[in-house]
């Protein structure tokens, strides 16, 4: 089961669909992203939660493998600590973890300009993405930019959703609570997901491997899909 992003839909994961074909791959559309709808005028952690949750018992799963980037990766860590049970593994890519004031504020002011109508899709895959790849990968850098292009609906649901993330703060004692077995990975050039954010919240849970992905930004999974996939192949394997 994989979680995309903010302001990203389910097709982020085809790198990882296409690898894991030996799987049962289940990928889905976060409330008011893709074609999810939602209608409420806030959102909360709760709600994807419910939402996973949901998915889960209409198809009668009864244990899975939980991968999740950035806010998908937060959802996870919430799913875990309340649904452990149906955990096999947890797998958490370009995690925010305690941020510093600094660090909090720089989303705020992205936040903030989406609200003012401003484009922040250019600058966004300036940080998923490095110069290189992009430069090579001219169709990603269009796929993603029409992704990230939204009509005044699905933009303000992509404001919800990244308002909640901007303000949303860890739970640090419900993580230290997780028992479930858990992959940390990020991107080593991640601005905003660093380094240091997965070595720490590695740390604070309780059975955690950290990997980090040599030369990936944000988005390490479709960049450096081969080495992401090995990587959670590796550890589902060795479970």
């Amino acid at each position: 089961m994989f979680i995309h992003g903010v302001g990203l839909d389910h097709n982020m994961w085809k790198p990882q669909i296409n690898f894991f074909k030996n799987y049962s791959i289940l990928t889905y559309d976060l409330l008011g992203h893709g074609n999810t709808p939602f209608d409420k005028d806030k959102i909360s952690m709760n709600d994807y939660v419910e939402q996973l949750s949901f998915i889960i018992n209409y198809l009668n799963i009864d244990k899975f493998h939980l991968v999740g980037f950035s806010i998908g990766s937060l959802i996870a860590l919430n799913f875990a600590a309340d649904f452990q049970n149906k955990l096999s593994t947890l797998t958490l890519i370009a995690t925010t973890y305690q941020r510093n004031k600094k660090q909090r504020q720089e989303v705020i002011d992205r936040v903030n300009l989406a609200k003012s109508n401003n484009s922040i899709s250019k600058l966004a895959l300036k940080r998923w993405f490095t110069d290189e790849y992009l430069e090579k990968n001219p169709k990603i850098y269009d796929e993603f930019l029409k992704i990230l292009t939204k009509n005044s609906k699905d933009q303000k649901n992509f404001i919800k959703a990244y308002e909640l993330f901007a303000y949303y703060k860890d739970d640090v004692e419900k993580i230290k609570n997780i028992n479930t077995k858990t992959l940390v990975m990020t991107g080593s050039k991640d601005p905003g997901s660093t380094p240091e954010m997965s070595k720490n919240l590695s740390n604070d849970l309780r059975h955690s491997t950290y990997v980090e992905v040599n030369n990936g930004k944000h988005l390490c999974s479709i960049e450096c899909a081969d080495d992401v996939n090995k990587n959670i192949n590796k550890f589902i394997e060795n479970v």
